[in-house]
């Protein structure tokens, strides 16, 4: 048997999520099972799982000991893991008690696909882990990781929480959209005006690519993108545009797919893009993924939502190294 008494921190979720977070190796199905043989109560009593939990709740779990540990993760064979890195120090931007905010690479994934993928999730909690501001037995009530995703091959901005306030807050401001999200994308051609584009985005999930169309098909979601022009150039003789892109809604994709549905196509994009203009960057430059950069992030003017400790609640992410030598070389 197993008693856990609900804290301030953790209250103010259901208690099926709760479960499955502390015992991530338990089905859903399994779970609700036992909620239903009473082999797991709330209070005493007899729960379904959609509860919300209140502080100083009491969960028993009436597991044994061998079996509370299995389903917890704990008795797996650590050498059968890949070994995950450690977030470097240079990726953080920012850093409070609530929130880590870090500046992606490209070729990382920002949450696994599988398992035992290397991604900044993993990162993320062997960095708190080394650090000492959790532990193991911490991530059986919470477990880190990044409330928002971007491409493999794009780069920049990623928010993860410390604790679950924090992350149910920032994770409602995101869906709220309260959070504006910006990118910068070298786009091919000149985009001389600001515009607020409406579109429908239809993903394939058999081609991991979308479809951008100005009309509603059946299975669309309604996107909207916004896009203001910072400065033209010309590369290997080809005209292109520096855009600030304001991420509205956010689909997969979306980004990419949209500005090459209005004819400017991202910079190296492979999927969306041109090909020769991605064959003269990558021989001339080096680039090798799309350049597109999430590099700032503003929070809401409000008393009522979490803000970073910055004066004017933004984050930024300054370019990395190889895009930044690209914007230098070209000519205007």
């Amino acid at each position: 048997m197993n008693k856990i008494t609900i804290t301030s921190e953790e209250a103010s979720q259901r208690l099926d999520k709760f479960l499955k977070r502390y015992l991530p190796e338990a089905g859903g199905s399994f779970l609700y099972k036992q909620l239903r043989k009473k082999n797991i109560v709330l209070n005493g009593k007899k729960s379904a799982g959609s509860e919300m939990l209140r502080e100083g709740d009491e969960i028993t779990i009436w597991f044994s000991d061998e079996t509370l540990q299995k389903f917890m993760g704990l008795s797996r064979d650590a050498g059968a893991k890949k070994q995950q890195k450690v977030l470097p120090a240079s990726w953080i931007v920012y850093e409070d008690d609530c929130l880590l905010a870090v500046n992606k690479p490209a070729g990382i994934l920002s949450q696994p696909a599988e398992s035992d993928d290397v991604s900044v999730d993993g990162m993320i909690r062997e960095y708190l882990l080394e650090s000492g501001q959790m532990t193991e037995k911490d991530f059986l009530r919470y477990r880190p990781g990044t409330l928002n995703r971007i491409d493999r091959n794009t780069s920049g901005l990623i928010l993860a929480a410390k604790t679950l306030p924090a992350a149910q807050q920032l994770s409602r401001m995101i869906r709220d959209r309260e959070i504006r999200k910006y990118y910068l994308a070298l786009v091919c051609g000149i985009c001389a005006e600001k515009q607020k584009m409406d579109a429908w985005l239809v993903k394939d999930s058999r081609t991991n690519s979308v479809r951008v169309t100005a009309d509603r098909t059946e299975g669309a979601s309604h996107i909207q993108t916004a896009c203001e022009p910072v400065r033209t150039l010309k590369l290997c003789g080809r005209p292109y545009t520096l855009l600030s892109v304001e991420l509205i809604t956010g689909k997969t994709h979306q980004i990419r797919a949209h500005l090459s549905f209005i004819g400017h196509p991202i910079a190296g994009d492979v999927k969306y893009g041109i090909s020769d203009a991605n064959r003269e960057l990558r021989e001339h430059f080096g680039l090798k993924r799309q350049f597109l950069h999430a590099y700032r992030m503003v929070f809401p003017d409000t008393e009522a939502g979490y803000a970073p400790g910055t004066a004017d609640g933004v984050l930024t992410a300054p370019l990395p190294d190889p895009l930044r030598t690209i914007l230098e070389a070209g000519e205007e």
